[in-house]
């Protein structure tokens, strides 16, 4: 059963919590500067009761929906996921199609077109190296292989997860003990950190970015704060960056796509949007 397609079209972001979300925020000026009748709405849904609300997604009234923490795993086995979605091992974006609930992940192409945005050659590289081997990690790891990087460098504390990483993604996926991470760095025109570090109260990012080529590129995936240390360091090195808000930015154009059926562009206007109200926060 899917929503009367004479009222608005409304899609909604699943989390536990979820109020700290920008999505609405995202959604909503995509609909009224492209004059779209729709509405995005947050679901503060608990574990225990996810599997229901997913189940029943149109019935609750909406066509689809973003997934975040603590659901993006297990709205795999609720939904029909693709390929993209089954090699992260979890989904951010649900959809209708043709009655059959749908998931993917776009926090990949989120990363990747982030990237060709901040730095439009940032591939013309052998050698990627990741910090953490967590959820967004294995995205970034996908993206990079499916954009033909050759080797993909993992680094974690803990070794076994960037060994487990390998073993699923296969032998263009290299483990990294932690401390080995500055033998890497010559060789590494694309570094980029997937974990919490230089985030709001967080230890900052320690790792020496003079061993980096000159025409390397730096991502980070934390956008809070916006200029994280580790960018900041990287710039007054003359590096080129890519931040974390770019790609929370991209990440959502694909799913605005498939819920309103117009695709929206990420401009500098909706930038300002968010940088003020992460700036409020």
């Amino acid at each position: 059963m899917m929503p009367n397609e004479t009222t608005p079209r409304a899609a909604c972001l699943i989390g536990w919590p979820a109020a700290h979300s920008r999505s609405p925020l995202i959604h909503h000026h995509w609909l009224r500067s492209m004059d779209i009748p729709g509405g995005y709405s947050i679901e503060s849904i608990p574990p225990e009761g996810v599997a229901e609300f997913v189940m029943n997604l149109s019935k609750h009234g909406y066509i689809g929906a973003n997934v975040t923490i603590p659901h993006k795993e297990r709205v795999l086995k609720l939904t029909s996921p693709d390929r993209r979605a089954r090699a992260v091992g979890a989904a951010n974006t649900l959809w209708y199609d043709h009655g059959t609930l749908r998931a993917t992940n776009t926090d990949i192409e989120g990363f990747i077109d982030n990237l060709d945005h901040c730095a439009h050659d940032w591939d013309h590289t052998d050698d990627a190296l990741v910090l953490g081997a967590g959820g967004s990690s294995r995205a970034v790891v996908f993206g990079l292989l499916d954009r033909g990087i050759k080797h993909v460098y993992v680094a974690n504390r803990s070794l076994d997860r960037a060994e487990a990483m390998a073993a699923q993604f296969g032998s263009r996926v290299v483990p990294l003990a932690w401390e080995n991470v500055a033998s890497i760095l010559p060789r590494a025109s694309l570094l980029v950190n997937t974990t919490s570090l230089g985030m709001s109260g967080q230890p900052p990012l320690a790792v020496n970015l003079d061993l980096l080529p000159d025409q390397a590129v730096v991502a980070d995936l934390v956008y809070v704060p916006l200029d994280t240390p580790l960018l900041a360091a990287a710039r007054a090195r003359g590096l080129r960056t890519a931040d974390g808000l770019g790609m929370l930015l991209y990440q959502a154009v694909r799913g605005f796509e498939l819920w309103f059926g117009q695709r929206p562009d990420v401009t500098p206007e909706l930038r300002r949007l968010i940088e003020a109200d992460l700036t409020v926060a």
